[in-house]
């Protein structure tokens, strides 16, 4: 897959403005969609800010050679929850953000320092392309439910009850979105191929609003399938903060609270963070290889595994200071460097800078809540697909006339699709990485021949 710009190009000005916004739209979604779970006051605008300045930590530890962006984990929902539910107060539990954040970061660093010390070879037996290939097609496939249900929601702000109508215009919007997503970039010409993702997701937009227009003129409050509340609550009394404000940072709401600490605490909170760790470790691996596959290098190679597990893990320390979410490789940011064919480090730069900057102007923040989640679940159709998609294309080579390997995927893929997840206690494994597990048991269990690369 040859890219429109390698890792070490350097778009013009203009343009990776604009390829930076847009992969703020990819990641967007999500990375604001945890603090909103988690709940007890948690600033979507500082996790924006904390997955910006995490991102560019991440590429100081991988000397730009990665072309990813961090952005707030899903996986630690679980952990974050247990951080306020120990706590005898709201401060005490943004402590526990910060530490829990600490103690998965530091998981990652001891992980990285073992690599440094006995290399990445193992990692190659362990987890072969029959491995490693279906186990990155679950990571796409994993989310489809995500896109799909995105597709069919919709602004409830205006009707009591969802109706048929309501699904259909939303479903509608996310379709539009999805093939001006897809026109753009197959038939694009130079910008509009670089940038399928803004154009669809405007299209969406527009198609949205015209229903708002519609329903509002005609009394039909099924039609409104956008809610501006976001944007417009901003201007109810205008003041300095409808255009600039601060975000609501973690250690600013931890501050005063680290005197309550205690042993005890200190113990729930390792407990609910580390396993955890461990788990997203399976996850970060399958995406840098899949990342690799995309710009064809290998990133587990050059900068190497150590740098990248470093980048993530005081990513995440760095992050969850400011917006409270350990952080993680995001699939949406590797499928939007596939589609748009554009590897540059500098994007990725950029996008973070902006993160951090739109985090404080108030407009901005707003209109992008404004964004329906119908019109993200059309892009996220696409950007999901890739995903899995490239990590089939990675099967291409394996031999599947041989059970060995028949036997491998196939655990893989029933384990990802049939969504086996395991639990214990605050402790989730997710089915990327039940997945992954069970395909490396698989595989040293029925072992490979010699002459198997």
């Amino acid at each position: 897959m040859k890219m429109i710009y390698g890792v070490k190009d350097k778009p013009k000005f203009p343009q990776i403005i604009v390829f930076a916004f847009q992969q703020l739209l990819a990641i967007m979604a999500a990375t604001i969609a945890v603090p909103m779970i988690v709940g007890n006051g948690m600033s979507t605008s500082a996790a924006l800010f904390g997955a910006g300045i995490g991102t560019l930590v991440y590429v100081a530890f991988t000397k730009a050679k990665s072309p990813v962006f961090l952005g707030s984990s899903f996986a630690f929902l679980g952990s974050m929850a247990a951080a306020f539910a120990g706590s005898v107060s709201v401060g005490l539990g943004y402590v526990g953000l910060i530490l829990g954040a600490f103690f998965a970061g530091l998981v990652y660093v001891v992980i990285s320092l073992i690599v440094k010390a006995v290399g990445v070879g193992w990692i190659g037996k362990i987890m072969p392309p029959v491995v490693i290939g279906p186990t990155v097609a679950i990571i796409g496939l994993s989310l489809a439910g995500n896109a799909i249900g995105d597709l069919g929601s919709t602004a409830d702000h205006f009707t009591a009850e969802i109706s048929p109508i309501t699904t259909h215009a939303s479903i509608a919007c996310g379709i539009i979105t999805l093939a001006v997503t897809m026109l753009c970039s197959v038939y694009g010409k130079k910008m509009a191929r670089l940038i399928p993702f803004i154009i669809g997701i405007l299209a969406g937009y527009a198609a949205a609003s015209l229903l708002f227009v519609i329903g509002n003129a005609t009394g039909v409050n099924e039609l409104k399938v956008i809610d501006y509340s976001a944007l417009t609550s901003l201007f109810e009394n205008v003041s300095v903060s409808s255009f600039i404000a601060v975000p609501d940072f973690t250690f600013i709401k931890a501050f005063g609270s680290f005197g309550e600490l205690t042993p005890a605490y200190i113990g729930t909170i390792a407990a609910a963070f580390i396993p955890v760790a461990f788990v997203v470790f399976a996850e970060h691996i399958a995406d840098h290889k899949n990342l690799s596959s995309i710009i064809e290098h290998d990133l587990l190679e050059d900068p190497g595994l150590s740098r990248t597990l470093l980048g993530d893990g005081v990513g995440s320390m760095v992050g969850a200071f400011f917006g409270g979410c350990p952080n993680t490789t995001y699939g949406e940011s590797v499928g939007c460097v596939a589609i748009t064919k554009n590897a540059s480090v500098r994007t990725i730069i950029v996008t973070a800078i902006e993160a951090m900057i739109i985090s404080f102007v108030a407009p901005f923040v707003g209109f992008l809540s404004t964004i329906p989640s119908c019109v993200m679940g059309g892009v996220c159709v696409a950007l999901y697909g890739f995903i899995a998609v490239s990590g089939l294309k990675m099967l291409q080579k394996v031999d599947l006339d041989d059970n060995r390997n028949l036997f491998t995927a196939s655990v893989i893929l029933i384990a990802g699709v049939g969504s086996m997840v395991v639990k214990f206690g605050q402790i989730t494994i997710t089915e990327v990485a039940c997945a992954l597990i069970l395909g490396i048991l698989t595989n040293v269990m029925l072992g490979r021949k010699k002459t198997d690369k």
